[in-house]
């Protein structure tokens, strides 16, 4: 039997991430997090020296996951590469929505992120009332369309069909216009991605930046 792997805080951290995938924030705690990683939680304090300290730690880890924007490009390009590595990130741990604005001790990833997207705002033109404002804007955007995607009955096209067409199987059309028409020729149109209305909600915050920009 091979000998059991060193602890690490890292090997913490990510053991911290899988309860919470499975179980939400609320199940991290040291004693479950010791059970993931099959040690006492005693052990854990040689790593992490509490609770709060690994909520930060979980925070950082999940901010480390998300690509930073590229410099030296087209700021929407970049803003919008950055937005779409946050979506999967959020997406697989849609726990940390409610964490990642609510920790006062910031860790190195969490600072590096913010302040490489501000400086790629910085760096197109805009002030830094701006700058603060667009930052606002998208974390809010994306974050509210993976809040909300997580509690769609949705996933594929596939869903979306099933869902719609029993919607408008018992919908009073003549009651109802122009949400029937919204079902028959947008919902159930062949080819309809409802997960595509991410890019264009977001190349529409971002082409108003853009004017308010320049």
């Amino acid at each position: 039997m091979p000998p059991p792997r060193p602890l690490s805080r890292d090997r913490v951290l990510q053991a911290a991430i899988r309860v919470a995938d499975r179980g939400g924030v609320q199940a991290i705690t040291m004693r479950k997090v010791a059970q993931e990683l099959g040690v006492e939680a005693m052990s854990l304090y040689h790593h992490v020296p509490g609770k709060e300290a690994l909520l930060d730690g979980v925070v950082d880890t999940v901010f480390a996951a998300i690509d930073l924007p590229a410099t030296g490009g087209d700021w929407r390009d970049a803003i919008r590469a950055r937005a779409a590595s946050a979506r999967t990130v959020l997406t697989a741990h849609s726990w940390a929505l409610g964490l990642l604005d609510s920790r006062r001790d910031p860790g190195p990833a969490t600072l590096r992120h913010h302040d490489a997207a501000l400086g790629v705002l910085r760096g197109a033109g805009f002030d830094l009332p701006m700058a603060a404002h667009a930052i606002s804007l998208i974390d809010s955007y994306v974050n509210g369309w993976v809040l909300a995607e997580a509690n769609l009955p949705v996933m594929t096209p596939g869903d979306v069909e099933d869902v719609a067409g029993g919607i408008l199987e018992h919908l009073p059309a003549d009651e109802l216009p122009h949400l029937t028409e919204m079902i028959v020729d947008h919902a159930l149109r062949p080819g309809y991605d409802h997960t595509a209305e991410f890019g264009w909600g977001l190349d529409l915050v971002l082409d108003a930046l853009e004017e308010r920009r320049t």
